[in-house]
């Protein structure tokens, strides 16, 4: 394999520039001036950009055990539609949940066959496996994550502080990320009657239950640094702008501390969610549209460092989508392939460029998962992957266009500008025009010891 890919838009370098991108061998062997003369077939896109493939390292993939829910395949499938080349999977939703060796190992016999691009995966700490957490890092998960609150799947309890006191030095060993679920149940409301209003779900879980969760999360890094342990603390998908001021502290003193967002806190607000809408049920909620605005800023000066999507399905039944009763209806968002159009229409009009958009959804997001020695960015040496990616082109997201297992997303009927027109994983065309090309290619990614 042998070819070039040019185009007069190539995000390289930190730019958008005119460029050809020599491909052998799956790998990215030059980056030349565009119409240098190759000896090999040399595909010009013109004036479409070609952007590194995008790295969601959020991603409920459910599979072994619940792949009525979504499975690889198909969330593959949909994440290449989007333009990602790589994701990382969650360890909870899957049966067995992915908190030991042996069902790790059980996880990667499920995914024979079957990857569309390539995958990684996280690792839970739950209380009672602990002691096992050396043999699961060392079995190649890219990192761990843990719920302060109730996950929502039995075998996946959450943690107390003094099992995060205890996990905390064995991750900084290894020298990955620990992935935290930020909400606190601070107990201090009644049990609120929330049926189908969205309004009192929203109530339900306050933003102080997410800001004291970030709290406590700071103060126990800087606790375990204190004695020797600098590790890497990870909110995952924030949305309450209050706990912003927590993450700044953290930075400022010095510890490795970040936090994700994603296209649903910033591209919906509360105020236009209707009643009876379950598809916009997840936790922590969808706030009001100033703090929306908060995160927009957040994400700007780098308080928030990228944007994943949290692709979390289940089946239409679950969601209770015919009932209408969000407080029995299963938490999360389905939107994998749409995040890179939702994310683009606002972040244009904000200004941000495509280049700060490969940063914050392709070069950090590789960097944080501990692939960015391969991933992420269209570099000489690096995984020849590429979101071929129509800028300007306006379209409006149907459910007959959802390449996930269940036809079901809240953006349905929205209309987004910026369209995926092909997918490389390395070096070879997955997806092309709205089809899927050849046979699943995609490759596991483990840990690197």
């Amino acid at each position: 394999m042998h070819f070039a890919l040019q185009s007069k838009k190539v995000i390289v370098q930190g730019q958008m520039k005119p460029a050809c991108i020599e491909i052998k061998n799956e790998l990215v062997v030059a980056i030349h001036n565009y119409d240098h003369p190759l000896d090999c077939q040399v595909i010009d896109h013109g004036d479409l950009v070609i952007l590194p493939g995008l790295v969601d390292s959020h991603v409920h993939i459910n599979e072994p055990g619940r792949t009525e829910w979504e499975g690889f395949n198909t969330a593959t499938q949909a994440a290449a539609a989007g333009g990602i080349t790589a994701l990382v999977d969650m360890p909870l939703n899957c049966i067995p949940v992915t908190t030991t060796k042996a069902a790790f190992e059980e996880k990667l016999d499920a995914v024979h066959d079957k990857l569309w691009v390539d995958c990684g995966f996280w690792g839970g700490v739950i209380p009672d496996n602990i002691d096992q957490l050396d043999d699961l890092l060392n079995a190649g998960v890219l990192g761990v994550k843990s719920f302060l609150i109730d996950s929502g799947v039995e075998e996946f309890p959450n943690v107390q502080a003094n099992d995060i006191r205890k996990a905390l030095p064995i991750l900084a060993k290894h020298n990955v990320p620990y992935l935290i679920h930020a909400e606190l149940d601070c107990g201090s409301h009644p049990d609120p009657i929330i049926g189908d209003k969205y309004n009192s779900f929203l109530a339900s879980r306050p933003k102080k239950w997410e800001n004291d969760a970030v709290a406590l999360m700071v103060d126990l890094a800087k606790e375990a640094k204190q004695n020797g342990h600098d590790c890497k603390v990870h909110i995952v998908h924030l949305s309450s702008d209050e706990a912003l001021e927590s993450i700044s502290e953290a930075k400022q003193a010095g510890l490795r501390f970040t936090a994700e967002t994603c296209p649903h806190y910033l591209t919906i607000a509360s105020e236009n969610i209707p009643d009876g809408k379950t598809l916009f049920k997840c936790c922590p909620p969808i706030r009001e549209n100033t703090n929306r605005e908060s995160l927009w800023t957040a994400v700007k000066d780098g308080r928030i460092s990228f944007i994943v999507s949290d692709h979390s399905p289940c089946t239409p039944q679950l969601k209770h989508i015919d009932t209408g009763d969000i407080e029995k209806a299963w938490g999360g968002i389905s939107a994998l392939q749409f995040g890179l159009p939702l994310i683009w229409t606002e972040a244009k009009n904000r200004g941000f460029s495509l280049v700060d958009i490969a940063r914050l959804m392709s070069h950090e997001t590789a960097k944080f998962a501990g692939l960015d020695h391969y991933k992420g960015q269209i570099k000489v040496g690096y995984h020849a992957d590429f979101a071929i990616f129509d800028e300007s082109k306006v379209f409006t997201i149907t459910n007959e266009m959802i390449k996930h297992k269940h036809k079901i997303t809240p953006y349905v009927g929205r209309e987004v500008t910026g369209e995926i027109k092909q997918t490389y994983v390395r070096g070879q065309l997955v997806y092309s025009d709205d089809s899927f090309v050849s046979t699943p290619k995609g490759q596991v990614l483990l840990k690197q010891k």
